[in-house]
């Protein structure tokens, strides 16, 4: 069975006892005062049978307290709801039995007077029945105020450390709760350093692909520089075979035919022509020609 069923269980017949002691106690109140002085002084007092109702009324205002701050607790919304009803239940329950706390003092103050005029009319009276009992009551009367005396503080006491369980059941309440909160804390900063740690190793991981990205960069770099000098070494290559092709023909024109025909015949084994060179037409190289480079 689940811890709070099981207080609220208890909570139950709690109430139970101290709503049928505290009956009793108004019970007693409401008979007092209708035998003689003499045995009503035998019994309880008036004033502590009034503390002890006190003391019943305040035990079920605390364990109704209880069950208020249970019935939230319990496990199903069927057990919420009957905790609830059974709450306002006795707290209709307390205050019907205040209102017969206080008609039973009332009732206990009219016994009271009536028993005395009766015990008047008898110590009036005479004979030696009434003599006797003028005795008692003088010897009775202050051990009867000392008692009462020493009654009412004792219930003065108790009260006051019903109030005391009262306050430190409200503290370990508000203790309970602090524990709680403190709890959800630590669950969230649990949460939190998780995320950190999972955000540390992304930074981790971006940080290696931006080197990884540096390095492709710089390959990169040094590969298209390697193209531009093997395309630029090329474009001279070419253009030292044009001027060497022009020079020939140049000479061929100036009457060294043989000069021209071996510097074009070593132009043409040194590489390919280009598209700016001016193609052999199968032109004798003495033919005058316009040098249009």
């Amino acid at each position: 069975m689940d811890k709070v069923v099981e207080e609220v269980e208890k909570t139950k017949k709690e109430w139970d006892e101290a709503y049928s002691k505290t009956q009793q106690h108004i019970k007693e109140i409401q008979e007092y005062g209708n035998s003689t002085m003499e045995e009503t002084k035998n019994k309880n007092s008036l004033p502590r049978l009034n503390g002890l109702a006190q003391d019943g009324l305040a035990l079920l205002n605390s364990l109704q307290f209880n069950l208020d701050l249970l019935a939230p607790q319990l496990p199903t919304d069927d057990e919420v709801q009957s905790a609830k009803a059974l709450l306002k239940t006795w707290r209709s329950q307390s205050q019907s039995l205040r209102m017969n706390l206080r008609n039973a003092n009332l009732q206990a103050k009219d016994n009271m007077r009536k028993t005395a005029q009766k015990e008047r009319e008898l110590l009036l009276g005479g004979g030696e029945e009434s003599t006797v009992r003028r005795r008692n009551l003088q010897t009775k009367a202050g051990m009867t105020s000392a008692a009462e005396s020493i009654t009412e503080s004792l219930r003065r006491s108790r009260q006051l450390m019903v109030q005391e369980v009262e306050r430190s059941t409200n503290t370990l309440m508000t203790f309970e709760e602090s524990t709680g909160v403190l709890k959800k804390a630590e669950s969230e900063y649990k949460g939190h350093r998780s995320l950190l740690s999972r955000t540390r190793n992304l930074l981790s991981t971006m940080q290696r692909h931006d080197v990884i990205d540096r390095i492709v960069l710089i390959v990169g770099f040094i590969l298209f520089s390697c193209a531009v000098l093997y395309v630029v070494s090329k474009r001279i290559g070419i253009l030292k075979l044009q001027r060497t092709i022009t020079a020939a023909i140049k000479a061929g024109i100036a009457g060294k035919p043989e000069l021209a025909r071996k510097a074009v015949e070593e132009g043409i084994n040194q590489g390919r022509f280009d598209g700016n060179v001016v193609p052999d037409k199968g032109l004798p190289l003495q033919q005058p020609m316009r040098d249009e480079l």
